[in-house]
């Protein structure tokens, strides 16, 4: 139990600096949403530019994050000369892509259906070569269990991306219109939505700085054998990285190449994803779930394998994950008719929030295929991940590619739900055979069943106003909450305010 709440408290602290950071984030849809039309398709551009992004970004880390903490913890490694080799890799392969893109931006951006604007492609393309390059440093402060600097970090980022957006979306804007030959030295209306790009570099860039004690005081040591047994476990990896990302971001990128629709407006491709991208936003509740649990649960299982009991812990620590994601699921899905005013402004985006729920499902499915993927991690047999996220982004490349140019995005969110189902099922029935783990599956699937149960009562609830509806969701939450309380998680066990009730009993 004490390593429970360890956990816990770690979780905690990720949580709070990725739901903190996620939140403020939102800050940038109600924005762009309000002053980039659905007709107009930036968002869609936005969204379509960020998914290349995060693929790339796992290409150039190549799973080297998890294989840092599998490497640091062997008791034969040293954990410095880890570090230091896996700092030069990837380090050096950020700064090969870069000079890869920009030598060949011209091309690039034209295949990629930019060629008007080839400095969207060139100004992300460094901008993901930093990012890869920092999530090694990023790990080092979770291998040393300094989550506050983490969260510190990237907080501090998002916060001078939404200064810098709101300056150039909105402040500068309206400046100019009044003192055009002042603000126009560092501001240009025809640059549009490539300000969204060029600030995220900049801060992107800026918070490199603020490593310098992780990068600096020791001596860079560069391991040939290491790195080739690093590179040995880390390739399946990064073919189950591929998988993973593409399950979350290849409908992004097929959507507008397989869309049949207006050229422009609204029914266009870009619009249709702009529609998209934007209601997806609204699930990414479970994904700052997800991330948090991620970020603290990964050095957590690595440095727990040697115990006896690390078994019954994964067991207790994946019901506990399905707990709290079904309640993130029933709190987004009960108040969504206020969340939808507050995180997307502009009406035409709406038709798109019936893709929330199944979403926000498959990211559940994800956190579990996550929780399940450290049996064969810890086994060294990572290879079994890049079979069961390549099966999964098998089926969610299918279903996008047959049925995308009938039912446009809602295909995407279906076949994010059976790609991650597929992964999830997949990797749990081969686990239990090579790496037995005893989960609570009647325990697990009450929850789903009530769950289940709760959301349909909602769907239905007669159309009163929305204070008797939000009403009558606020009772059905507590429901669930004095479940999860009955069962599972006593109030004298809740971190910080448990002691009171500690003391009352």
């Amino acid at each position: 139990m004490t390593n429970l709440k360890s956990l816990a408290k770690d979780t905690a602290i990720y949580g709070m600096s990725s739901i903190i950071g996620r939140f403020l984030n939102y800050l940038l849809v109600p924005l762009y949403t309000a002053k980039l039309s659905a007709a107009s398709g930036g968002y869609g551009i936005i969204t379509n530019v960020y998914a290349y992004t995060a693929l790339l970004l796992v290409l150039l880390t190549y799973g080297m994050e998890t294989t840092f903490f599998r490497y640091a913890n062997k008791e034969e490694e040293k954990p410095m000369q880890v570090y230091s080799t896996t700092l030069i890799m990837v380090g050096f392969t950020s700064l090969l892509f870069i000079a890869c893109v920009l030598g060949f931006l011209s091309p690039i951006a034209s295949f990629l259906g930019y060629s008007q604007h080839p400095e969207y492609i060139g100004i992300m393309a460094v901008c993901v070569a930093i990012d890869a390059f920092q999530c090694i440093p990023f790990a080092y402060l979770r291998y040393k269990k300094r989550p506050i600097k983490f969260a510190s970090l990237k907080i501090l980022f998002i916060v001078m991306n939404i200064f810098l957006n709101v300056l150039y979306f909105v402040w500068l804007p309206t400046l100019y219109k009044s003192y055009p030959d002042i603000i126009g030295h560092f501001y240009n209306p025809q640059v549009g939505v490539g300000y969204a790009f060029g600030l995220n570099l900049v801060c992107t860039a800026s918070i490199t700085v603020f490593f310098w004690p992780e990068l600096t005081g020791f001596k860079y040591v560069f391991d040939k054998q290491l790195m080739k047994r690093m590179l040995s476990y880390s390739w399946p990896i990064l073919v189950l990285g591929i998988a993973g990302i593409l399950n979350q971001t290849i409908d992004k990128i097929i959507f507008p190449l397989v869309y049949q629709g207006d050229p422009t407006g609204l029914n266009s491709a870009q619009g249709q994803l702009g529609i998209y991208g934007a209601c997806v936003k609204v699930a990414m509740i479970m994904a700052m779930i997800t991330q948090a649990f991620r970020y603290a649960y990964e050095p957590f299982v690595f440095g727990k394998s040697k115990d006896k009991d690390s078994k019954q812990t994964y067991a207790v620590a994946m019901k506990y994950f399905v707990i709290f994601t079904l309640f993130a699921f029933l709190i987004v899905m009960f108040y969504i008719d206020l969340l939808k005013i507050v995180i997307i402004r502009d009406p035409d985006y709406w038709v798109g929030l019936r893709v929330v729920p199944i979403v926000m499902a498959a990211e559940i499915m994800m956190g579990i295929y996550f929780n399940l993927s450290f049996w064969y991690k810890l086994i060294d047999k990572t290879i079994w991940g890049a079979w069961f996220s390549g099966a999964g982004c098998l089926v969610l490349i299918t279903i996008n590619l047959l049925f995308i140019p009938r039912f446009s995005y809602m295909a995407c969110a279906w076949a994010g739900f059976a790609g991650y189902a597929t992964a999830m099922l997949l990797s749990y029935f081969v686990g239990q055979k090579k790496f037995p783990i005893h989960y609570d599956l009647a325990g697990i699937g009450k929850y789903i069943l009530l769950a289940g149960i709760l959301y349909a009562l909602s769907c239905n609830v007669p159309n009163w106003g929305l204070a008797v509806r939000l009403g009558i969701n606020t009772i059905l939450l507590f429901v669930f909450m004095a479940y999860i309380i009955k069962k599972d998680f006593p109030l004298s066990q809740i971190p910080v305010i448990g002691r009171y009730f500690n003391k009352r009993k």
